[in-house]
Formats: structure tokens, C-alpha cells, sequence
């Protein structure tokens, strides 16, 4: 499953419209929520059983089309399952209990509800919402693809317009000569990660370098009397400097996995909580920007697509063990340099990257693994071993 986005574009009528379907996407959400806090469904048939009742009984719900408005029955039994099985595992800390929703920023129609143009340039959406014909821009073709292999589509608003997406189901593979490389990945904060090579990749920064520009528009929004008009834009402005940020942190994860896994037939990373991570509230700010979970989902999924091996291995002591004898060499944060007694002097990242590395191959069943996938001149695909569950 791949998913395509298109910027939105239309009269301002239609764009009310969207808004709208957006309203009742929150309501049938938050109602479903209400029906099971009330114990009155127990499942999620009993959910989108419900959906038929409030199309009856409120007529700006009929008006959604039936598919859209089970999607919106699927989110509440989504966020209810999870805190279900989340209660039945005993997962230590916070649930994640259902919250009501305040803020829906987007629909999802399912294989009805909008019909595509013979173009592909074009999306009209059929429901009695009114929103109609929609002009689509991106760089993406979607002349590559059959209508029957769009399985979803999605209406986005984000701060700078809106979106279309289109959930396609096909399988993207990719093949590639092997390299005949294996690398290890140690992340941190001076550098966004060092390599078991003594490779450094810097960290970008991305919310140190746009922070004057967020405190003005934050001092602007401040400034503005609630629920004036000015204070809407100056919303607006706020929103598009952070969706900047989020952009360019997601633009430096994609680039720099797809580099690693082509040049590499082994990747080997850190196993990190981020959740546990950030309760250090010195560093939480800074292990946000760095965006190591997001590098780390684009790794797997160019490993998948690649065909390359992929391996999470545990963090702990990666630091202290070292890498040519294996002694336990214990060093504060602040200590940068590792020097053993058995003459190993490395830095203490790259020390640790070598570890990484080292305990990926180790792993039982991975080495022979590799060996196949190195000796596959014809690039085969391998599927990705360890990290498919990620935290």
C-alpha cells in the first residue's frame, strides 16, 4: 500500500463544504465514542451499526456518504481497541484511554463516494456534502494505477490548503546490485548518527533554525483578540511555520534512510524508546527535532522495498562495552572519547556503532541471512527480518 498526495484546489464554497464533512466526521467519532462509554456497542459491527441511526436521526450525517461514515466508526473502535489491548497486555504507563475528538482535519471515503476524471487531473465527490469537482496538482502520476487499485481516498486540510490522498494497493519493490556492505548507526545529538565507518551525518536542527520565526508568529497570535478574525490568520501563519519544520524534518529522514539502505545490504540501529526518551525534560526538545523514530520507519520501509536486511538491536551499554576487547569501559555523557586498557582509543559514538553493528550480526539467524543475500547477484528481494514492530 502506497499513499499519493495531491494539493486541493477549488472555490471557496467547496472548500466550506470540506469543512464541513470534516464537522461530521468529528461528530460521528465522538457519538460512537459516547455509544460505547454507555455500553451500548461492544464491537465495532455494533459501531458502524450505529452510523445508520445517525444518518436517521440527524440529516447533516445522512448527507456524508455511508462509507465515510463507517470510516469514522473504524477511527473510534481503533482508538478503543488499542486501549483494550493495551489494558490486556498491562503496557506499563498511560493507555492511551479514548479521548473525544476537537480538532478532525480530515475525511476518508472508501471505493465509493467520488469518482476519479479520465485525466487523473481531477476528483469529483459525489455525496450530498456539495464539495464537488476538486483540481489535483502534484508530481505524482496517477495514470500508473487503476481506479479498482485505489482503495481509499482521503480529504486532508492542513495549514497552508488542502489535500487529496489516494491509498493504492500495489507491492513496491525495487532491485539493486548487492553492495557488499554492513553497517552499523549510532544516533545522537551533536550528530544525527555515526556510523560503525566513522561516517558523520550532522544533525540538521530544524526547530533551532526556524525558532525566531515560530516566537513572532506566537507572539502574534498572543497578541490577537480571541476568536477575532486577525487572530484566526495569524493561526493560519503559526501553522504554516511549524508544517514547514515537520516537512523538512520528514525530507531529511526519506533522503538520508533511502542513501543508507542502497548503499548498504546490512543496517544495523539503536532499539530507542522515544517515549521513555523524552520524559528528560532537558533533552526532550532537542530528541523531537532530531527525528529519530521517523528516520528510523523510512529505513524499514526502503529496506522492504529494497530488498536489504534490516536489523533493532538493544541499546544498553553500547556506550561502555568496548569494541575490540569487549570491557566495560564506564564513562559519563559528558566523556566523548573511549579509551580501554587494551589500547583501543575511539570516539565515543563511533565506539558505539561498532557494537551496534556487531550485536546485529550476532543476532541468531541474521548472519546466514546475509551471507545468502550477499551471494544473490541478481538482488532478490529479503524481506525485512527484525524491526517490522515497531514501538
Amino acid at each position: 500500500m502506497i499513499v499519493l498526495e495531491f494539493k486541493a484546489y477549488g472555490k471557496a464554497s467547496q472548500f466550506s463544504a470540506i469543512d464541513e464533512a470534516l464537522r461530521t466526521v468529528q461528530f460521528i467519532r465522538n457519538k460512537a465514542l459516547r455509544f460505547f462509554f454507555d455500553q451500548l456497542g461492544k464491537s465495532q459491527s455494533d459501531l458502524n451499526k450505529y452510523c445508520a441511526v445517525l444518518a436517521k436521526e440527524f440529516p447533516f450525517v445522512n448527507e456524508l456518504n455511508s462509507m465515510a461514515r463507517q470510516a469514522a466508526a473504524e477511527r473510534a473502535w481503533s482508538a478503543i481497541s488499542r486501549f483494550l489491548e493495551n489494558c490486556k497486555s498491562q503496557t506499563p504507563g498511560l493507555k492511551g484511554y479514548p479521548q473525544f475528538q476537537k480538532d478532525n482535519r480530515s475525511v476518508e471515503y472508501k471505493t465509493c463516494g467520488w469518482k476519479l476524471a479520465d485525466d487523473r487531473h481531477s476528483i469529483t465527490f459525489t455525496d450530498k456534502k456539495n464539495i464537488g469537482r476538486l483540481k489535483l496538482k502534484g508530481t505524482r502520476d496517477l495514470n500508473f494505477y487503476q481506479p479498482h487499485q485505489i482503495k481509499r481516498v482521503r480529504l486532508v486540510k492542513r495549514a497552508d490548503g488542502y489535500y487529496v490522498q489516494f491509498c493504492i494497493q500495489v507491492a513496491r519493490t525495487s532491485e539493486i546490485a548487492p553492495s557488499g556492505n554492513a553497517i552499523g548507526l549510532d544516533v545522537g545529538l551533536n550528530d544525527f548518527y555515526t556510523d560503525s565507518n566513522a561516517q558523520t551525518v550532522d544533525n540538521p536542527r530544524f526547530l533551532r533554525l526556524g525558532a525566531r520565526r515560530l516566537r513572532q508568529a506566537q507572539r502574534l497570535v498572543s497578541r490577537r483578540v480571541k476568536n477575532s478574525n486577525n487572530r484566526m490568520k495569524a493561526r493560519v501563519i503559526l501553522g504554516k511555520r511549524h508544517l514547514k519544520i515537520s516537512r523538512q524534518r520528514k525530507d531529511h529522514a526519506v533522503k538520508l534512510a533511502r542513501c543508507v539502505i542502497t548503499s548498504n545490504d546490512v543496517v544495523v540501529y539503536e532499539d530507542l524508546r522515544m517515549k521513555n526518551m523524552v520524559k528528560n525534560h532537558c533533552l526532550a526538545k532537542c530528541i523531537n527535532d532530531a527525528s529519530w523514530y521517523q528516520f528510523r520507519v523510512w529505513l524499514e520501509y526502503f529496506g522492504k522495498v529494497f530488498g536489504k536486511i534490516t536489523i533493532a538491536v538493544t541499546a544498553a551499554g553500547t556506550s561502555q562495552e568496548c569494541s575490540q576487547c569487549g570491557t566495560v569501559v564506564k564513562k559519563s555523557l559528558s566523556t566523548r572519547t573511549h579509551a580501554c586498557q587494551c589500547g583501543c582509543v575511539l570516539d565515543r559514538d563511533h565506539n558505539a556503532a561498532r557494537n551496534i553493528l556487531s550485536r546485529g550480526l550476532s543476532t541468531v539467524g541474521h548472519t546466514g541471512t546475509f551471507m545468502v543475500n550477499m551471494s544473490n547477484a541478481s538482488g532478490e528481494s529479503t524481506p525485512t527480518l527484525v524491526g517490522e514492530n515497531l514501538p
